[in-house]
């Protein structure tokens, strides 16, 4: 057994916490149980992480209510690609995934968020036409935020959706919390197409405006990778 769980089982048993079943998390990335198993025991299932990373969010948010949902919200990220010679590939995760006119995810590296990272702004756009949600995840240098992770002036209550990578950046989550105390989760799209139309179209400095207006982020800081993540909530939820 390994040392320490894993990624893949980390993530599984915030859905087991959550009241799903091994079964049930098969389902969603579409494999048998006795493999989730072995996300425990074997320390398998990093090719899984995105799905149950997509899995996960969807679930804190309210995009996805049961598994079912869930697994049309991360299978887009299950399916694996194969080399010319027919060989399983590295996983490769698309920048750009889900039914837009429904739930959603793009992402941006430093790179694309330098040329004004327009792959996010339908994010934004379908979700405020359709009065939905958004929330996002940002990465930076762990020196650049102002607050330690989890604190109530930075992202209350969700320091389990906080990740530090060893290139000395961390991943930080907003909108994705909900809890007693906490509001609800998810940011007004429509709030936010008005603060990209004020950035000019650019969804990257649209979120590095709010967090330095916000105090979050440090004055003169850049966010490294930006994933924003859209959904209509179900009705009644």
């Amino acid at each position: 057994m390994p040392p320490s769980p894993n990624e893949a089982a980390q993530l599984t048993q915030q859905l087991l916490d959550a009241g799903y079943s091994k079964r049930q998390v098969g389902q969603i990335i579409g494999r048998d149980p006795s493999l989730v198993s072995q996300f425990f025991t074997k320390g398998k299932g990093a090719s899984f992480v995105p799905a149950l990373q997509r899995a996960v969010e969807a679930m804190q948010v309210g995009a996805a209510t049961n598994a079912e949902e869930l697994r049309e919200v991360a299978g887009g990220l299950v399916t694996r690609r194969t080399t010319r010679t027919g060989r399983t590939a590295r996983v490769r995760v698309k920048d750009v995934v889900g039914d837009i006119a429904r739930s959603s995810m793009a992402r941006a590296a430093k790179q694309h968020i330098a040329s004004g990272a327009s792959r996010l702004r339908p994010v934004v756009e379908s979700q405020a036409q359709a009065g939905g949600k958004i929330a996002f995840t940002v990465r930076a240098k762990r020196g650049a935020f102002v607050y330690d992770a989890g604190r109530p002036k930075d992202s209350p209550g969700i320091r389990r959706g906080v990740v530090q990578r060893r290139d000395g950046t961390e991943e930080r989550s907003y909108g994705n919390s909900a809890g007693p105390g906490l509001g609800e989760s998810g940011f007004d799209a429509v709030e936010w197409k008005a603060k990209v139309d004020a950035a000019g179209g650019d969804v990257a400095a649209a979120v590095k405006t709010w967090m330095t207006s916000t105090g979050r982020l440090k004055a003169g800081q850049d966010i490294t990778h930006l994933e924003i993540r859209g959904w209509t909530p179900n009705p009644g939820s």
